[in-house]
């Protein structure tokens, strides 16, 4: 079942204000944080935007999980082709370094002790072994998987052009939702603590990815993202 659909290339952005309650702007991320998610659960309609330009060191191909020895980033490598300002839909993902089989091993010894683990790994497992040539198509489909797992069913469509204004009433999170942004900024989001592997040895860790929450939480988590809004 698809989720994301293509943007309309050439429409203004405010044709999709005026069917829907709640709108936000969001960029593509890897395995977003549960900030991330907690935005798409109160939402109507998002937009993704792949015309914006690609920014390292960011969720767009960082994640973060729970280690015994606390938040531990997983950064996924990309080509650098030596041209600035590259537009996000045109990133290529890197085959250095055997990433795909260390991350997904990342994964798999962080949360299989977490209580759901077993039932998700498939669900994610399989997207690890394909060969994605581009970053936005790798973070699209595991966000499907997620949207699928948490039965949020927003309207999401993609723009392959940078969508310079935002209109009234939307809210715009391509750069709030950042780890070089603290989540206090986020006037809409309060840390809602829940179930860690991990959480007496390091006490709680906020806003990592949505894995995390899933993993720990399972069918229970719609319930923290619900919590998680103010």
């Amino acid at each position: 079942m698809p989720i994301l659909k293509p943007y309309p290339p050439g429409l203004p952005p405010p044709h999709f204000i005026k069917h829907y309650t709640v709108v936000i702007i969001l960029s593509s991320a890897y395995l977003a944080p549960i900030q991330y998610y907690a935005h798409l659960y109160a939402t109507d309609h998002a937009l993704v935007d792949l015309g914006e330009h690609y920014v390292k060191q960011t969720y767009r191909n960082r994640c973060y999980i729970a280690t015994p020895s606390g938040a531990q980033p997983l950064t996924l490598p990309v080509v650098r082709d030596g041209v600035g300002h590259t537009p996000m839909g045109e990133v290529r993902l890197s085959d250095h370094g055997d990433w795909r089989h260390l991350h997904w091993n990342a994964l798999a010894s962080a949360y299989e002790g977490s209580p759901y683990f077993e039932y998700y790994a498939d669900d994610f497992r399989p997207l690890y072994e394909h060969p994605f040539e581009y970053l936005a198509d790798f973070n699209a489909a595991l966000h499907n998987v997620v949207l699928s797992l948490l039965s949020l069913t927003p309207s999401v469509e993609v723009s392959r052009d940078y969508v310079a204004e935002v209109p009234a009433g939307a809210a715009d999170l391509r750069n709030l939702v950042s780890p070089k942004v603290p989540i206090e900024h986020d006037a809409q989001f309060r840390v809602q603590p829940y179930y860690q592997v991990f959480k007496e040895r390091t006490g709680f860790l906020p806003n990592l990815s949505i894995v995390d929450l899933l993993f720990n939480m399972g069918p229970e988590s719609r319930m923290v993202l619900k919590q998680s809004l103010i």
